[in-house]
Parts: structure tokens; C-alpha cells; sequence
């Protein structure tokens, strides 16, 4: 159609329906007939029911409406505050102004978030509802599965700022044949900012662990981010291929911090690092493996670098510093030690994570 073509009736009635979501008819119904009663009401009793009245619907709106409907909705409530400014004790002084002015404005923003919601194309509440429903999947992916009970593994993530989402997480799955892959991924960036990324590769990371024999995991994580042709498409990780049985263990990182080695029988600890780069940066990387054996008491702690490394602390002595609160928990015990190293250890602006493996005696 061009821009001289005017629309006919059965064009404009088809465009409305199809403005309106079926599932917004009920409330749209509700705030229609809130919003007439109350200029209505206004012209009847202006005194009692100010112009500011309005401001309710236009909220409720704002809740309930999705993004097709709430324009429209709130065009018709600008409307009806029109026709109540024609209302005969309608005073037009400053005061009024005032108020008018601030409902446009209110009206406006509404207008401008229904805009920013139509990308998602739903309304506030129900996107609120989709990502809490998201947090609670990745959750689940992060959850340690059930083991043999001479082992246990405890996880602790925190994100910057106190928020929901990270952009560090876990991903755990044991085989069928007694074997726990353990990977701690640390995207670039923290918080909200790298909760996006998060979401979307701890669902992706989850398939390539469950699919692949631990020696491909970082290879074949390192392709798939190499596809994806993000901005900051990178991310260090750090993989335990556990056998459950013999305490045989392979550890391999992409750019993150090196694992601790905690020894019950000398109450010593050691750095376990190997070479690999980043995941994201380098096509067809390689990943050293260091391999070794947990014995009845050992453990090993895995940890990103926002919970080691500080504007003002070097990681090396952050590690030193949580290796120190490692070898107490050989006299302590291991039972709630995760939780008690992260609310230790001083808090950054930084997400934060960390997982302990330990074999009971």
C-alpha cells in the first residue's frame, strides 16, 4: 500500500484485532472500563475524582497489558484525560498544568517501555516470569548429581552485585559407568551483563559434556564459541573428569585459574595447572591434561578469579589465601566448607565460584 492509499474501515478493524493479543482481551476489558468510570466519574464529581486518577489504569496497564496492546491502551487513557479537562470544575490553572503534564509524562514512559518489550513480545510480568523460569534451568544444570558415598562435591556460586544471574556457572553430569564430569565456566563480563551468555551456554555446555568423552569437551566448547561471532564471545573453564571408582582424575582449563590439590596424609597442598587459551579466541586449540589420583582424604578445590584475584591482591597470593582455608578444612571437615570459603574470603565486584571434591577417609 503507499503512503497516499488511505486504509479502509475493514483494513483498520484488521489491524486493531491484530493489535490486540487474545490473552490481553480479559484485562484490557477490566482497564477500559476502569479508565471510562473514571472520566466519567470526573465529569460527575471532578472534586473527588481528580484528573491524577488516571495514573492507576495506566499503571495496571503498564502490568498487565502486552506490548501489542499497551500502546493503544494508553493512547485511549491519554484520551479520556483529554475529555475530563473539558469537565466544567475543571480549573485551568498552573496546578493543573502541572498535573496534566505529569500524566503525559508517566503515559510516555509507559510508552517507551511497551516499545523496549515488544523485542521480547511480552508484557513486564510474564518476561519476569520467563527469566526467572531460565535461572531455574540453569539452576538445575549446575545441580551435583547424587555419588557414591565416600565422595562429596560442593558448589557455591555468587554473582556481582547480589543478583540472580552470573556469568560464572557449573555444569555437572556422572556416566553410567561410575564417572563425574565437573566443568566451572567463567564468561566475560559479571553479573546481568554476562547472565545472557550464561544462560545460553550453560544449556549448550550441558549437551557437549553429556555427548562427548572428556578429553573433546573443551575442544569442542572452544568451536562452538568460536561460532558464535559474539563481541565478547570468550570464556576461561576448567574441566574435572573424575573416576569415581579408583579416584583417578584428569583436569584440563582453557584460561582459567589452576585447580588446588589439598593432600590429607601430609596436610599440604599444591597448585595443579596446565596450558590451555581461552575459550572463543583460537581455532583448533589444544588442552594440556594433567592427570593424577585422589586418595582417601584429599580433595581438590576449583575456583574462578573473582574469588582470588583483587584490585589490590595478586591472584597468586589469593590463591595462597584460599589454599591456607583449604588445608583447615583437613581438621575441620568438609561438610558446608564451600559456603564457608566464599563468605570468608573478601568480597569483589566480581562473580565468584567454587567447587570442592573431596574423598572421604
Amino acid at each position: 500500500m503507499s503512503p497516499r492509499q488511505s486504509l479502509s474501515f475493514p483494513d483498520v478493524r484488521r489491524r486493531l484485532r491484530a493489535a490486540f493479543s487474545a490473552s490481553d482481551t480479559p484485562a484490557l476489558v477490566v482497564l477500559l472500563v476502569l479508565t471510562a468510570a473514571i472520566v466519567v466519574g470526573g465529569f460527575a464529581a471532578y472534586e473527588w475524582v481528580p484528573t491524577t486518577t488516571l495514573v492507576l489504569p495506566l499503571i495496571l496497564g503498564s502490568l498487565w497489558l502486552g506490548p501489542r496492546s499497551l500502546p493503544w491502551f494508553t493512547v485511549a487513557v491519554c484520551v479520556g484525560l483529554c475529555v475530563m479537562l473539558l469537565a466544567p470544575e475543571v480549573n485551568l490553572n498552573g496546578r493543573s498544568a502541572v498535573r496534566t503534564a505529569t500524566i503525559f509524562a508517566v503515559a510516555l514512559i509507559i510508552l517507551f517501555a511497551s516499545f523496549r518489550r515488544s523485542r521480547l513480545g511480552v508484557s513486564g510480568p510474564r518476561g519476569e516470569s520467563m527469566f526467572v523460569d531460565l535461572r531455574d534451568r540453569i539452576s538445575r544444570q549446575g545441580v551435583l548429581p547424587p555419588l557414591p558415598e565416600q565422595w562429596s562435591v560442593e558448589a557455591v556460586v555468587r554473582s556481582a552485585g547480589g543478583t540472580q544471574f552470573a556469568g560464572d556457572f557449573v555444569v555437572a553430569r556422572r556416566s553410567v559407568d561410575d564417572r563425574l564430569d565437573v566443568v566451572l565456566v567463567d564468561v566475560s563480563g559479571k553479573g546481568v551483563e554476562a547472565g545472557s551468555r550464561s544462560l545460553f551456554l550453560s544449556g549448550a555446555f550441558n549437551g557437549i559434556v553429556s555427548a562427548l568423552p572428556g578429553e573433546e569437551f573443551l575442544p569442542a566448547a572452544n568451536t562452538y564459541l568460536m561460532g558464535q561471532d559474539w563481541d565478547e564471545g570468550f570464556a576461561t573453564a576448567i574441566h574435572l573428569h573424575l573416576d569415581l571408582g579408583s579416584g583417578d582424575f584428569e583436569l584440563r582449563k582453557a584460561g582459567h585459574p589452576p585447580a588446588v590439590w589439598l593432600h590429607a596424609g601430609s596436610g599440604r597442598w599444591t597448585v595443579v595447572s596446565s596450558d590451555g587459551p581461552v575459550l572463543g579466541l583460537i581455532p583448533d586449540a589444544d588442552f594440556e591434561c594433567v592427570s593424577g589420583r585422589l586418595s582417601a582424604g584429599d580433595a581438590l578445590m576449583l575456583f574462578t578469579d573473582g574469588l582470588v584475584e583483587t584490585s589490590k591482591r595478586d591472584i597468586a597470593l589469593g590463591i595462597d589465601k584460599l589454599a591456607g582455608l583449604g588445608a583447615g578444612m583437613l581438621q575441620r571437615g568438609f561438610e558446608g566448607a564451600a559456603e564457608r570459603a566464599v563468605s570468608t574470603i573478601d568480597h569483589t565486584d566480581d562473580d565468584r565460584a567454587l567447587i570442592v571434591v573431596h574423598r572421604r577417609w
